[in-house]
């Protein structure tokens, strides 16, 4: 086994010294990690499409330095970019569970969905998926402490078979009292709050994954999947199977109101 790790960290020293030896090939490099801090900084400022542009002028760079490795150097970019969002969704308090789930999801969507005919469509998904998780993460600012709890709360737990009555008892408050200040903080009750966050979450399996709609449906736990269909239908436009079926469909995403009061 020694003898064995000694041989893998000799062979990497080797190829690392005979990259230095030829470092001239990397020569304007520093304009890739300028685009890549860039692509960070749109990423989590939820700006989706200059992040795809950033991306694309990324790929570009790749291309041009990978020769006939390139779809493989893209393959491998994506991963390392995928972790690097993931280390910035644990810098934002994201709970480690969730961060590596998403990690895992990316890295997953990559081995199973990316080919090299539709590559660049795979980009731009991976970066609304990227922002639409960021954007999970961005702190709600209305008055009543309370209520900017329960929504991280509901985001992170957002699997979970929560109800109005769990959610109180978490918070040690009355269920009347934490449904009347949700209510007139944000304007719309926390059952449909609830709803809209298990909708806007489920849109990612529908097209990423290859789970049946009943699957998602109690995945999320509506009651059943006649009214689970329903209430996507209420706030997507399109039956689950539809929204499945029409890739190029936008979706969904609920906007918080500003405060109320």
């Amino acid at each position: 086994m020694l003898q064995h790790q000694y041989s893998i960290s000799e062979a990497i020293s080797k190829r690392y010294f005979q990259e230095i030896e030829t470092m001239n090939r990397y020569d304007g490099i520093e304009k890739f990690y300028e685009i890549e801090a860039q692509l960070i900084r749109e990423i989590y400022q939820l700006e989706t499409e200059a992040a795809k542009e950033s991306l694309r002028a990324l790929i570009d760079l790749l291309s041009e330095r990978s020769g006939k490795h390139f779809f493989r150097a893209v393959r491998h970019y994506f991963i390392v970019l995928s972790s690097v969002v993931t280390r910035k969704l644990i810098d934002n308090q994201a709970p480690l569970k969730k961060a590596f789930a998403f990690n895992s999801a990316c890295i997953q969507m990559v081995d199973e969905r990316m080919n090299d005919a539709e590559f660049l469509q795979f980009a731009d998904d991976l970066v609304e998926f990227y922002i639409y998780v960021i954007s999970e993460r961005k702190q709600p600012s209305y008055k009543h402490q309370t209520v900017n709890r329960v929504i991280m709360f509901i985001d992170d737990e957002v699997e979970t078979d929560l109800s109005v009555e769990d959610i109180a008892l978490h918070f040690s408050i009355s269920t009347s009292h934490l449904s009347r200040i949700f209510k007139e903080h944000v304007g719309i009750t926390l059952v449909e709050y609830l709803n809209v966050r298990r909708v806007e979450e489920s849109q990612y399996y529908l097209r990423h994954t290859a789970k049946s709609i009943s699957n998602i449906s109690e995945q999320f736990h509506f009651c059943n999947q006649s009214y689970y269909t329903r209430i996507f239908k209420k706030y997507v436009g399109l039956t689950p199977k539809h929204f499945r079926d029409q890739p190029d469909h936008e979706y969904f995403r609920f906007q918080l109101p500003e405060r109320l009061v």
